[in-house]
Formats: C-alpha cells, sequence, structure tokens
C-alpha cells in the first residue's frame, strides 16, 4: 500500500475509532523503513500518480509479531488495574 492508503485502512479497519495524522505516518513509515522492517518502491498509483508503495519484510513482521505480545501483556495489566482484579 502507498501511505494514503494505509491512512484509509487504518481508519476502515478501526472503524473510524484510530485516525492517523499524516504528519504521524510518514515519519514512522520512515522510521520502519531505517529499521528494514519495511522496504519501499516507487510506483504508479491507480489515479496516475507517483507513489511511494510499503511492504513489510520478513524482520518487520518478526518485530509486529513482538510488539502484539507486547500490546496484549500491556492491556491485560491495564484491564487488572481498572478493575481491580489481581
Amino acid at each position: 500500500m502507498h501511505g494514503f492508503e494505509v491512512l484509509a485502512w487504518i481508519e476502515r479497519t478501526s472503524e473510524g475509532d484510530l485516525l492517523v495524522e499524516e504528519g504521524a505516518l510518514y515519519p514512522a513509515l520512515h522510521r520502519m523503513e531505517k529499521r528494514k522492517w519495511l522496504k519501499s518502491q516507487w510506483a504508479v498509483s491507480p489515479k496516475g500518480r507517483r507513489a511511494k508503495y510499503y511492504e513489510i519484510t520478513a524482520a518487520g513482521a518478526e518485530a509486529l509479531t513482538q510488539v502484539s505480545r507486547d500490546w496484549d501483556r500491556y492491556v491485560a495489566a491495564v484491564g487488572k488495574v481498572v478493575t481491580g482484579e489481581a
């Protein structure tokens, strides 16, 4: 996907609950590219515009798995604090 498609996908997938600003997304994409979590290439979009398309790498998939695990632990911990369950 190119950057604008990523923004639309996040909004659509979260049913509008997550709205990411372009000013936050593009620096994040560039950081992930520097870490070799994404690779990119320039191509022409369906609307005929030049766009940078991003694709997750194997290293990115591994990082995503780890971040997902960390996030699940964090959500569970916050849930315990909110409900008072130990």
